[in-house]
Parts: C-alpha cells; structure tokens; sequence
C-alpha cells in the first residue's frame, strides 16, 4: 500500500475511532437497564430489595426496601462489627457524635436501594461492585466533618493500607493518630476521601432532588428516590460513562501518528 493510501486508511480508523465516542452513550444506555431500585452484588447485600420491617437503629429509614437484612443492620452499629472486623477505634474512642456518622453512612451504604447510577463494577475479592462519587448532599457532609473534627484517625483513605495481622484494622507504620481536621481539613475532604471517592461533596442542599441525603424522615418518605431517578435519566438519556469519551477521544491522535510512523 502506497504512502497515500496508508494516509486514507488512517483517516478511516480515526474517523471509526470518533463515530465510537459519539455513539457510545446510546449504546451503553440501551443496557443499563437496572439503575432503579437495585442492590449492589457485594459481600452482605441481598440480590433484590424488599422490606425489613426490623431494621435496626439508625438504619430504620430504608425498612420499607432495603438491600440490608436485620442481623446486618444489628452488625453496623457494634464499635467492632464482624461484618468486615473494622473498628472506628483504631486510634482512640471515636466520639459518639462523629460515630453516628459513620453509622449511617453504612447504613446508606448497606441498605439504600437508590445507589444505582453510581454502581460501577471492581475486581475485588470481597465485592464485585462498589459505589463512586454519589453526589452527597452539603448538609450532610459539613455535619459529618463537623462532628468528626476532634475524633482521632491516622489515615485519611479508609479503604486499603490497613494493618490486618491482627484481624482488625490496626494503623499502619510509620502513621501517627491526629485530629480528622488534620487529615481532612475540609468537609470535601473527608466526604470524597475517606472512603476513596465513594461520595462526591456537592452544594446541592436537601431536598434539591439533586444529592443523596444519608438522614431523612422516612415518614415524609425517601427523598433519594427522586434523585436516583434524576440521575438514572441522565445516563439513559445519553450521558457517556465518566472517563470513557476521553478514553476514546485520545485514540485518535495516537493512530494517527503510530500509521504515520509506518509510512
């Protein structure tokens, strides 16, 4: 094949390469298919969600349909929970305050079937889904923080680098227990790093239909489904997947040159 026609086949795959970009959102749409009132396929969720008319404590709210069951949410509220062996205490006595936080954050997490838009697909042992950067609502996360300023910790990403050779997470070396404010100086800080961008911090406030409130009234019923709703008609409607057009967009500059190269 001539220089030219080396050129022309180039032109074709990066053109190929951007019809990909475009049209992918349409096609990942047409498959997502389970956004609404879903589990997460992970170490304690149920396959489906249904009531639970026992929940336990702070996990009350998602009794009507919940991805939790009773002996789960009972686990989620022990200082030391079997669920995962891990202790709020690993520095100190968690202040009760901040502990309801964390609470209900794996309430949230354990029991909410509104999490769907977020669910994204991992290669780990213990779970082969987990949730990235649900939007959370502003009160949420300042009371979070502020609540939590003064407890001690000595990470400020919860989900790996734990010393487990004891069972129980244990500080890593080399880390010293400082105040949450020293690990995460901003509520942001905390709601999006603490546990590796589960959670995105927004200014959207409650009941904006736009964030996920991790306290309600389940009486004036569950205001995260509304929100999940929202979001899941997004990506329905077209939305490409965080990262993917960029993915895409940047294969076509690199075949060009690398068929450049070959002439």
């Amino acid at each position: 094949m001539g220089t030219q026609g080396q050129k022309d086949m180039a032109w074709r795959l990066i053109a190929l390469v951007l019809l990909l970009a475009w049209t992918a959102p349409t096609c990942r749409a047409r498959v997502r298919t389970d956004l609404l009132n879903v589990c997460m396929d992970a170490k304690h969720h149920k396959a489906k969600p249904g009531p639970e008319d026992k929940l336990h404590a702070q996990c009350t709210p998602w009794r009507k349909k919940a991805c939790c069951t009773v002996s789960t949410s009972q686990e989620l509220h022990k200082d030391t929970s079997r669920l995962y062996n891990f202790t709020w205490d690993h520095c100190s006595k968690m202040e009760p305050a901040c502990k309801r936080h964390f609470i209900q954050d794996n309430c949230l997490y354990e029991c909410s079937p509104n999490l769907g838009p977020w669910i994204q697909e991992v290669n780990q042992s213990w779970r082969k889904e987990r949730i990235l950067q649900v939007p959370l609502c502003r009160e949420d996360c300042e009371q979070w923080w502020q609540d939590c300023r003064t407890s001690y910790t000595c990470k400020s990403n919860w989900h790996r680098g734990w010393n487990w050779t004891s069972g129980v997470n244990k500080c890593p070396a080399r880390t010293t227990c400082r105040t949450f404010e020293a690990y995460f100086p901003t509520p942001a800080a905390l709601c999006e790093g603490i546990w590796d961008h589960s959670y995105k911090a927004t200014n959207y406030r409650r009941g904006s239909g736009r964030c996920i409130q991790m306290w309600f009234d389940p009486a004036q019923g569950n205001p995260n489904e509304e929100v999940a709703r929202f979001y899941a008609g997004a990506r329905n409607a077209g939305v490409m997947p965080q990262g993917i057009e960029h993915l895409l967009l940047s294969l076509a500059p690199m075949l060009y040159l690398w068929l450049l190269g070959r002439v």
